[in-house]
């Protein structure tokens, strides 16, 4: 309360003076959508006058001159699996303020699937040093597979119970349609625990309509950033929920979804908002961040205003956080951005905790804490060998049926089923360059099971060597996929023994790596270092014969069981439609489930 009582002084306009004025400039206000004269008063990291604010200005006041600019809100992303960057917070940090993004919302779930709520803890203290705001949702289980697969922690209604005080919370976060359509128990204990603390339930619901959305709506969902279809999106908002348009690295959503604003006459924009869900440096670095977004709807014909909207208030809205961010208003945290012309959204200066980029070039000094030795040492399994990977056939034939998980350059998530022919050699199914089919393993990495099933998939075109990842989401298990069983072990093996990274073998040398040592899936290096890896991984993947745009991801989200049709983690294969484990050799539809599925 103490700071409460400094603040209201502070806006009274007494003793107590700004320590910040951003004085000249035009500002941008979303919430009454209009764009006038104003200056704006600070004091700390919170806006305490907008308007006239000569009253407040002191000989300390450092004065920060924005005439002839537009003030923005700070931009919020409204969903963003942040350890998908392979960034840590404070490097994501370096690669997104100098942008505008100040906000992010953010299960922490791939970092708490290896080291549970405690390593959440870690990384939600490690922002609070950065300028960088996180709102936390406390994924609704982990993992988000359906069946279960094997990871470090499985959060429960337990760790519910436990979290949900915590001040970042924001919502149950991430919840799987998958998992209301099954009356999963934890998970309805999750939201009825959730309903008790006032939190939001933040959806996962893509390609669902009709009968299904019915269903789904019941759980009290308020917001999903799943729309695959500008008609399912429509949908989805007359249904009363918060539509979020993503735009990630690999999943380009927004053209075809704003088209129910521009091609089928939705006038309710403020029930859009925008959000990234799983970015990567090098598109960050080349593309932009939220920024991106906005030009991107503008030039769809899309208002400045609007479109500013969307990237500001309309998710502080739909979130509920709009007490806190999404606009420059007093007794919100003072995230401004400094912009030279509307249309074209380039970012001259952001002011979050005082100024902290200008010119798309931060300039304070952001410093990693010291990381616990959990997370650390999170890669534990053993070794595996060549003759581990293989797909054994008991028939008589020389050629095998087999289904393999086929995923095309234009839909990253979307994984079909390919039926092919492979040959068969002393009792082991081959994998078949010429037919653009390899091998994919997932290595349970915890050292609970020892898990390392084998199947095939087809699309990446390897013509030899393997590549191979231990940041993969649902579960951040070992994946590897690759044209050659020593290949793939020596890929494997590389990971472990470097307790994690990304990595692409062939003819038995090591030829790019990349070191993830916290979790096994994020760094402390900065954006630019981490981008000029992920450019030489792909271009590695792409000499092996890779075709796909983003290699590594198109491998990393084939864990994901949340979305049809097939998936694969440490269990094998999933059917993500009837959500169950089926044998790759399985050519007449998902065959019998195997001994794992049954058990």
């Amino acid at each position: 309360m103490s700071d409460v009582r400094e603040f209201i002084r502070a806006a009274s306009g007494g003793e107590t003076k700004a320590t910040v004025a951003v004085c000249g400039g035009r500002l941008v206000n979303v919430v009454s959508e209009e764009i006038y004269q104003a200056d704006v008063a600070i004091y700390r990291d919170r806006i305490i006058a907008v308007g006239d604010i000569s009253e407040h200005i002191g000989p300390q006041t450092e004065i920060i001159d924005a005439a002839d600019r537009y003030l923005t809100p700070g931009m919020i992303d409204g969903h963003l699996h942040v350890e998908c960057s392979k960034l840590s917070l404070t490097s994501f940090a370096k690669a997104v303020l100098p942008l505008g993004t100040t906000s992010i919302v953010s299960g922490l779930d791939q970092i708490i699937v290896v080291g549970g709520p405690d390593a959440a803890r870690e990384f939600l203290d490690e922002v609070r040093q950065t300028p960088l705001k996180v709102f936390w949702g406390a994924p609704c289980k982990t993992p988000y597979t359906m069946p279960r697969s094997t990871v470090g922690h499985y959060f429960s209604p337990k760790d519910h119970r436990d979290t949900h005080h915590w001040p970042e919370c924001v919502g149950i976060w991430e919840t799987v349609r998958e998992f209301i359509q099954e009356e999963d128990e934890d998970v309805l204990q999750a939201i009825e625990i959730g309903q008790a603390n006032r939190l939001p339930v933040l959806g996962c619901c893509p390609m669902t309509r009709g009968a299904r959305l019915n269903g789904y709506m019941q759980s009290g969902v308020r917001a999903d950033h799943e729309s695959y279809t500008p008609e399912e999106m429509l949908e989805k908002l007359r249904a009363g929920m918060h539509v979020v348009v993503r735009e990630s690295s690999i999943s380009h959503f927004l053209s075809d979804n704003l088209r129910i604003v521009t091609e089928m006459g939705v006038k309710a924009l403020r029930r859009i908002s925008f959000c990234t869900d799983d970015v990567v440096a090098s598109d960050i670095l080349s593309r932009g961040h939220l920024d991106n977004m906005v030009r991107m709807a503008m030039a769809m014909g899309i208002s400045p205003m609007a479109a500013i909207q969307m990237a500001t208030i309309n998710g502080a809205e739909a979130l509920r956080i709009d007490h806190k961010v999404g606009s420059i208003s007093p007794g919100r945290t003072a995230d401004i951005l400094i912009v030279n012309d509307l249309r074209d959204f380039r970012i001259e200066a952001v002011v979050a905790n005082g100024t902290v980029a200008r010119d798309g070039r931060i300039v304070v000094k952001l410093v990693p804490p010291q990381r616990s030795a959990g997370l650390l040492r999170s890669v534990k399994t053993t070794p595996v060998t060549a003759a581990d990977i293989a797909v054994p056939f008991t028939g008589t034939t020389p050629f095998a049926e087999v289904l393999a998980i086929a995923v095309t350059p234009e839909k990253v998530f979307v994984r079909t089923r390919r039926d092919v022919r492979l040959p068969v050699v002393d009792g082991k199914v081959l994998a078949d360059a010429s037919q653009n089919v390899q091998y994919v393993t997932v290595v349970e990495r915890y050292g609970k099971t020892l898990n390392r099933p084998v199947a095939f998939v087809s699309g990446f075109n390897l013509k030899s060597g393997a590549i191979a990842s231990s940041t993969a989401p649902d579960d951040n298990n070992i994946i590897c996929i690759g044209a050659d069983p020593q290949d793939m072990a020596i890929a494997i093996n590389h990971l472990v023994a470097n307790n994690g990274g990304q990595v692409v073998v062939d003819k038995g040398e090591v030829v790019e790596f990349l070191h993830l040592p916290i979790g096994g899936i994020v760094s402390d290096i900065d954006p630019a270092e981490m981008a000029a890896f992920e450019l030489r991984l792909d271009e590695a993947a792409r000499r092996l014969g890779c075709d796909l745009p983003w290699p590594f991801m198109y491998m990393f989200v084939l864990q994901i069981t949340a979305i049809p049709d097939y998936a694969m983690t440490d269990l094998g294969v999933v059917d993500c439609v009837n959500l169950r484990i089926i044998s790759p050799l399985a050519p007449n539809g998902p065959a019998k489930a195997n001994k794992l599925a049954a058990e």
